[in-house]
């Protein structure tokens, strides 16, 4: 991984840091509204992000100068609606790959947004796309990545951070310029339209792929193997009702 800078094309090269934001990713959607000229690969990070959302509206909680808080645009016009998973892929495979760095192969991605390292949740991104016509004109990314805070309200059991599972605090700064290079690899494997390989590191580092385990569907508790991804980012499980395909909030991971 590199170190304290951004050795990259595009992403991180134009950095904006903001003591204190709502949010990351609608700082940057309300500056594309009003036709500010960010350049592709444009980072706004917050040291403070007092109204984060991660998927669905869910809230991010996130203790100030202790974590990632931060937004990335991009410009995937290369990519399809039909297909936009692939920038998840694409994403997610990136904040794996600086895990692993530091936590090795515990570090295990989530469907459909999350970071886990073993049971837990050390992270998650929101990506929001603004679409023209059938493709995506703009992609704003937020990412957010528990690093060096400790403690947590009790009621969120499975989160973690980076100090929590490997006891020692981390810069900031040296860690945003590794995502930033890694999102940046990643995100050119997908422009050049290696959707196969992408696909096949993705389901290689799905947490709980090919294991009986229990979720939720419907309300109620069933039995199911994660068994793949459909081309359009849907969850296939295997059941005892047979295959069966799940949207984002249509299925639930319970913890054993």
């Amino acid at each position: 991984m590199q170190n304290n800078t951004f050795s990259g094309l595009f992403i991180g090269q134009n950095l904006i840091t903001l003591k204190e934001v709502a949010s990351t990713n609608t700082f940057l959607k309300d500056g594309l509204s009003k036709f500010e000229p960010f350049l592709e690969g444009t980072v706004i990070m917050a040291e403070k992000q007092f109204s984060g959302r991660g998927q669905t509206n869910n809230t991010w909680l996130s203790e100030p100068g202790q974590n990632l808080t931060f937004s990335i645009l991009l410009c995937p016009s290369f990519l399809k609606v039909d297909r936009q998973f692939e920038l998840n892929k694409a994403i997610s495979l990136a904040l794996n790959d600086v895990l692993r760095e530091y936590a090795g192969n515990s570090a295990v991605i989530k469907w459909p947004n999350d970071s886990y390292i073993g049971n837990k949740k050390i992270g998650g991104m929101l990506i929001e796309n603004i679409v023209n016509g059938n493709s995506i004109r703009h992609a704003i990314v937020g990412i957010g990545l528990n690093i060096n805070q400790i403690d947590f309200p009790s009621s969120l059991k499975n989160v973690t951070s980076l100090k929590k599972e490997l006891h020692k605090d981390y810069d900031l700064n040296v860690l945003l310029g590794e995502i930033c290079n890694a999102i940046e690899a990643r995100y050119l494997q997908l422009r050049a339209g290696h959707y196969t390989k992408l696909t096949a590191e993705y389901l290689d580092r799905l947490y709980l792929l090919d294991e009986w385990s229990n979720f939720k569907i419907e309300g109620i508790c069933r039995s199911g193997k994660i068994v793949g991804i459909s081309g359009s980012g849907q969850l296939e499980v295997e059941t005892t009702n047979g295959l069966m395909v799940f949207n984002n909030k249509e299925i639930e991971f319970i913890r054993s």
